[in-house]
């Protein structure tokens, strides 16, 4: 039975993973109408993460298709071993034998899509940064994403027994078609709320203390409304905070130490001239 929303967030909380209403919403009716995922925002925000956690929880394989540009259709379902087949044929021909069909199962290389459908008791597939990917390999997608199987030519069709649970994410550096959006469940992650942010930086930054946690929040939030180019995710702030606890417990005081670990908040350094420029709001009262 599909777990609801709410038992759904204390599954996420207990692998560490704090998940909005809207989240644990998306999530739930994913699992509970069979649909892909997809989840968009901008990087650090805990995408990808979703897939793992949900492979925790269920206990099911975790298969990740990263997306590249020029990424084609055999990287990602499925291509035929060419040198295991001139072997067979080789030595068939040492034999004198006929070397038969060559384009049967044991011949077949298992991409993560094909892997996906293939896997008995199921599985988590993440489809990564489709968006990285070029607009042509999304078609490849479309009858994967709508009916949860692969067509293989000298094969035929593959249909998964047991459908898997897809996420796919996006940061969003250009558009997806219709067609690939119309398969899936969509949702936004925004950036968290200061409470879910303190919460997180409490799980995964043990030792921080609280009223350093608190200022570590404030300044990020206030980080992420200046007009950066990137804006710090969570990824970055979990970061900070461990950086910024390790010079605090070599004797930095806690607002120095925030301001000397600034590289792990910040990667560009057109924002690192901007946020300088705002630092005395910015580090008021971290």
């Amino acid at each position: 039975m599909t777990p609801g929303p709410r038992e759904l967030a204390a599954a996420l909380e207990g692998e560490g993973y704090f998940a909005d209403e809207g989240l644990c919403t998306a999530v739930h009716l994913a699992l509970r109408l069979g649909r892909p995922l997809l989840l968009e925002g901008e990087p650090g925000v805990g995408k990808t993460e979703v897939a793992s956690v949900l492979s925790r929880i269920t206990g099911l394989e975790l298969i990740r298709l990263q997306c590249f540009e020029g990424l084609d259709s055999g990287q990602a379902l499925y291509e035929w071993d060419h040198p295991k087949q001139l072997l067979h044929v080789r030595v068939a021909e040492s034999r004198g034998e006929d070397p038969g069909d060559l384009y049967r199962e044991e011949f077949l290389l298992r991409r993560p899509l094909l892997r996906a459908v293939r896997a008995e008791q199921g599985a988590v597939l993440l489809i990564d940064e489709i968006d990285r990917a070029d607009n042509e390999f999304e078609a490849f997608l479309l009858e994967f994403l709508g009916d949860h199987q692969i067509t293989i030519p000298e094969l035929g069709t593959v249909r998964a027994g047991t459908p898997p649970i897809v996420v796919l994410t996006s940061n969003r550096t250009r558009e997806l078609h219709d067609a690939l959006k119309r398969r899936c469940l969509y949702h936004w992650i925004a950036f968290p709320e200061p409470g879910r942010e303190r919460a997180i930086l409490r799980a995964t930054v043990p030792g921080l203390e609280e009223r350093a946690a608190d200022g570590l929040v404030r300044a990020v939030q206030r980080v992420r409304r200046l007009p950066l180019l990137k804006r710090p995710g969570i990824a970055e702030s979990v970061e900070w905070a461990r950086g910024a606890m390790a010079l605090a417990e070599g004797g930095e005081p806690w607002p120095l130490a925030l301001r000397k670990a600034l590289g792990l908040l910040i990667k560009d350094e057109e924002d690192t001239r901007l946020l300088l420029g705002h630092a005395e709001d910015v580090f008021s009262d971290a």
